[in-house]
């Protein structure tokens, strides 16, 4: 793919010290909580997680524990391309911002 891809960033301020919220968020377990495109449960598989979402299963991976914030998860629908989903858990005072970047595919809608 050539040149860059139109993104949208998001951000959500916690009010909670970035170590517990990173904590919370970094358990794949969890991603159903705050990762609303992830469905309603994530199970361990084979070289990953299978998410279930209304539009079918998602094969997903995280990035390891790291002590820089990296919430970096990618998505592979049982038809298409991985997605990268990066996400950083950020201290904002004795909060925390979480920012997520969305990157639009070719192909993709607004809503997608």
């Amino acid at each position: 793919m050539a040149g860059t891809l139109p993104s949208r960033q998001l951000c959500v301020t916690i009010e909670r010290p970035p170590g517990e919220v990173y904590d919370f968020a970094s358990l794949p377990e969890n991603f159903p909580k705050w990762a609303a495109g992830l469905g309603n449960s994530v199970t361990r598989a084979a070289g990953g997680w299978i998410a279930q979402t209304a539009q079918g299963p998602l094969r997903v991976r995280f990035t390891e524990r790291n002590a820089f914030g990296v919430l970096d998860h990618y998505v592979r629908p049982a038809r298409g391309d991985e997605i990268y989903v990066p996400v950083r858990v950020i201290a904002n005072g004795s909060g925390t911002e979480v920012l997520f970047t969305l990157f639009r595919l070719p192909g993709m809608s607004d809503a997608q």
